[in-house]
Formats: structure tokens, sequence, C-alpha cells
């Protein structure tokens, strides 16, 4: 589940007031979970370029976050310089040895070096020239890299560029939250997360994150819902 980021930037992204106000209008039992959590304290926490985002997301999938973490590591002392994350150039000539040496499964290391190897072709474009895309189209794009599939771009959208109506409906955490919110015995299916959330509509980033610090209540602060 990702975490909170306080991250100051000089304007509010993903809505503001604005979709705060219309997410409890649409929602009421949203409002009531937006009344409980409290502010809205995420912002985008955007590196130099998406093969960073992108790379971490590999390293990252069906792995806890302890055990992700040490392997990330090891793979910037490994190839990066000076603490700095690796560049593609140096990721797209390493060995299948080296990678493993990381921690990195021979599927993972074929990933990140087709990631490498396109962002060096200019095929993964910077932020810059992503900023000027639809999001379907990002998606779209960014699918085509080998391992890089539609969760791991949404989690670009939104954790990085800040998108205001990223809806996650396949992530774990998203559909729990919405269980815990709206007292359902199980989870929805993202079919049926996906139909609820039109009413969110253009604001479902904030729903999304909100959904997400449901968990929270339950699992860190021991309380329960609602």
């Amino acid at each position: 589940m990702p975490a909170r980021n306080t991250l100051k930037v000089d304007v509010a992204p993903y809505g503001g007031e604005e979709a705060l106000a219309h997410l409890r209008r649409a929602d009421p039992v949203l409002g009531k979970l937006i009344q409980k959590v409290g502010p809205f304290t995420l912002r985008p926490d955007r590196p130099s370029h998406p093969f960073q985002s992108l790379a971490t997301s590999i390293l990252y999938q069906q792995l806890n976050g302890r055990a992700a973490a040490t392997i990330v590591r090891r793979f910037v002392e490994a190839h990066g310089e000076r603490g700095r994350f690796p560049r593609p150039e140096r990721v797209a000539k390493a060995t299948a040895a080296a990678l493993r040496a990381c921690g990195i499964s021979a599927n993972k290391g074929l990933a990140l070096q087709d990631l490498a190897r396109r962002t060096l072709k200019g095929e993964v474009p910077q932020f810059r020239a992503l900023a000027r895309m639809e999001d379907a189209a990002i998606v779209e794009r960014l699918t085509e890299v080998r391992g890089i599939g539609p969760w791991t771009v949404e989690m670009l959208l939104l954790f990085r560029m800040g998108r205001p109506d990223v809806f996650p409906v396949t992530d774990f955490g998203v559909r729990k939250g919405f269980a815990i919110a709206f007292g359902l015995k199980e989870m929805p299916s993202p079919k049926e997360l996906a139909a609820h959330g039109e009413r969110w509509r253009p604001w479902r980033s904030m729903a999304s994150w909100y959904l997400w610090r449901a968990n929270d209540l339950v699992t860190e602060a021991g309380e329960t819902w609602p």
C-alpha cells in the first residue's frame, strides 16, 4: 500500500477543496471517511525521469516493502553513481549475473533492461512530454514495456504526476479500504468498484487516497469503522 507523502508544493494538486466538496456531495459515506481521516496530504513526488519510478515499481512487484527496499538499495549501490539511481545506460549494459547479485529475479532483470533500452530510444517520454498526454495514452504507451502493467502506470500517474482522476480498481488496498468504509464483508470486484466510483469523477485520485487511509484506521490505529 502506498505510504503517505507530505512533500510540499506551491499549488494544491488533485483538485484541492473543490474536489473535497464534490466528493462529500456525491457520496455521503465517503464524506464520513474524509471527515474521519482528516486533511488530504498527498503531494506528487516526481523524480527526474519516469525511468526511476517505473524501475522502482518493477523491483517492488510481488515483494513486501522491506525486501524490495533492500533490493533497490543493492541495485543503486551496484549500478548507480555516488548514491544516485542507476542511469538507463548502465542498466541496459548490466549482465544478468550482476543483476541477480542484487537479488533481482531473471524476469525482473529482463523487464528492467527492456525499460532501459526503450528509455534510451525515447520510447519512454520524460515527464514534460508525458504532461501533454492523456492518462489513457500514457497507460497505452508505458504498458508496452515488459513487466509494466496498468497498475504500475496508474501509480506513476497518481503519485508522481499528480493526475486528479486516477482510480486503480485492481489495487488491493483500494478495494479493502472501500469494504472497510462501506461496511462490506467482502471486497468489491474491480468492476463493482469502477461502477461505484463513477460518481467521484473527475476527482477519483483523491477518493483513492482516502480509501487507502481507511486501511490505516484499522491496521495502524487499531480503530474500528465507522
